[in-house]
């Protein structure tokens, strides 16, 4: 239902867009079925002398338009300057205005420039995403997850995941980044953040500069290989620069020495992990601010049966077979595994594989 409202205000706003851009071709429209009727209205006089209807006018303004006047030939100066000027500029209204009107609103699965162009119109505060790959997609996902308008550029059209963006409905711009419209069409200036996330550090830095001198409060995040950079940049741009191996290195490094970890990532210089607790031993009749005060973790979740809350309250009181998902410090965190009495994951080399379901280890 929600989904259902949203999708129509989208509407809503998207022909709103289309109206102010083809304000001059309504404006020709009115002119030609309105003023122009009125006109044959008020100047024209038949054999009889007596003036048409308005339906009449209206008849034949539209037949004009094809060269086929439906109305006889008058010796009137303003009459034959209508059925001169009328069905030039009714052709070019139909042409350029009414056809390139009807083709963007209904034809929006196209998206080509002038659509996202008119799309992004509607947008105010919504994320930028340059770039289709593994890592846009996943943000893309992740920011209309939070249900946040997002907007995507990606120079390539058989890049990675151009396809499933179309499939899922995201304004998708095919374009250079190095081109002076690229930004500009996607609303920029008007936008909150946006997200250089494609695989080139030089493109990403010079996106980021163009967004930030079209927009000096935009927030830019920048994806960059070289760490070394990434620190020069958050420390001189002012922009939130991340380095994809400074990202997973500690996931990778914790992986390999305990995979029970699900999630890590750095506050400062502290190695904070997120991991699941059961409780089995140990745990069992503590609280949740027991799990804070003696060890430094946050309890996130807690899972009971199959009922799942998120952030228990401090009382709560740890019962058998609770699973409790809890951030900690990489330190706290070994104290509280020890406290469990859960001991280290086992490792197997390669000359020890471990057991098959089934088998008894051997040794």
């Amino acid at each position: 239902m929600v989904g259902s409202r949203r999708h129509f205000r989208a509407n809503v706003r998207y022909l709103r867009a289309l109206l102010r851009r083809f304000r001059t071709t309504m404006g020709l429209a009115v002119a030609l079925f309105v003023v122009g009727p009125l006109m044959f209205h008020w100047r024209y006089r038949g054999a009889d002398g007596d003036p048409i209807s308005f339906g009449e006018a209206l008849h034949h303004v539209y037949f004009l338009l094809y060269g086929q006047p439906s109305l006889p030939y008058v010796h009137d100066w303003l009459i034959e300057l209508l059925n001169v000027v009328i069905p030039p500029a009714g052709i070019a209204l139909v042409a350029d205005g009414v056809v390139r009107f009807a083709y963007l609103f209904f034809a929006r699965h196209k998206n080509d420039k002038e659509w996202i162009e008119v799309v992004t119109e509607t947008m105010k505060g919504h994320v930028v995403v340059c770039g289709a790959g593994r890592v846009g997609y996943r943000v893309v996902a992740q920011l209309r997850e939070m249900e946040k308008d997002v907007v995507v550029v990606e120079k390539r059209e058989d890049a990675a995941f151009v396809s499933a963006l179309r499939d899922e409905n995201v304004p998708l711009l095919i374009d250079d980044t190095r081109s002076p419209l690229c930004l500009p069409r996607t609303n920029v200036k008007d936008a909150s953040a946006i997200v250089c996330a494609t695989d080139d550090d030089l493109a990403n830095l010079n996106i980021a500069l163009d967004a930030r001198r079209m927009n000096p409060n935009i927030r830019v995040v920048i994806r960059l290989f070289d760490e070394d950079l990434s620190g020069k940049v958050r420390d001189t741009f002012k922009a939130e620069a991340l380095s994809s191996s400074s990202l997973a290195a500690p996931a990778m490094a914790l992986a390999a020495l305990d995979p029970r970890i699900i999630h890590s990532f750095h506050l400062g210089k502290h190695l904070m992990v997120v991991s699941n607790f059961e409780a089995r031993e140990g745990l069992p009749g503590l609280t949740i601010s027991d799990i804070r005060d003696r060890f430094g973790g946050l309890a996130l979740s807690l899972l009971r049966g199959s009922h799942e809350r998120l952030h228990p309250v401090g009382e709560e009181v740890i019962r058998p077979g609770d699973i409790l998902a809890i951030q900690a410090s990489y330190p706290e965190y070994r104290r509280l595994r020890a406290f469990a009495c859960e001991a280290e994951p086992p490792t197997w080399s390669h000359q020890d594989p471990p057991p098959l379901p089934g088998q008894r280890k051997v040794g």
